[in-house]
């Protein structure tokens, strides 16, 4: 993956870039964090309608598509708590 997402120039990559209307590839729906090249694209920030910046995002996946997506659109994360393996506690 890209180790600096937020350089201010665009890589060369970028400009092939489709709009994901999903938060995923639109070519073989894998995640964000299967990207081998990642680019944020934050010197043009969008104003949302509740005054909220938003971001293009730009992912590069392992299948060779490119594509973007608004950083609004990233899918939220339901809790934590979902992710951390179960403990002793949890049995009694």
């Amino acid at each position: 993956m890209n180790i600096n997402a937020f350089t201010p120039t665009p890589p060369e990559w970028t400009n092939t870039a489709i709009h994901a209307h999903e938060f995923c590839c639109p070519n073989c729906h894998a995640s964000s964090l299967e990207a081998v090249e990642v680019w944020i694209n934050r010197r043009s920030p969008v104003m949302t309608e509740n005054y909220r910046r938003k971001w293009q995002e730009f992912y590069q996946c392992h299948c060779g598509c490119v594509w973007w997506a608004w950083s609004s659109d990233r899918p939220k994360k339901a809790s934590l708590e979902d992710d951390l393996p179960p403990t002793n506690l949890d049995n009694q």
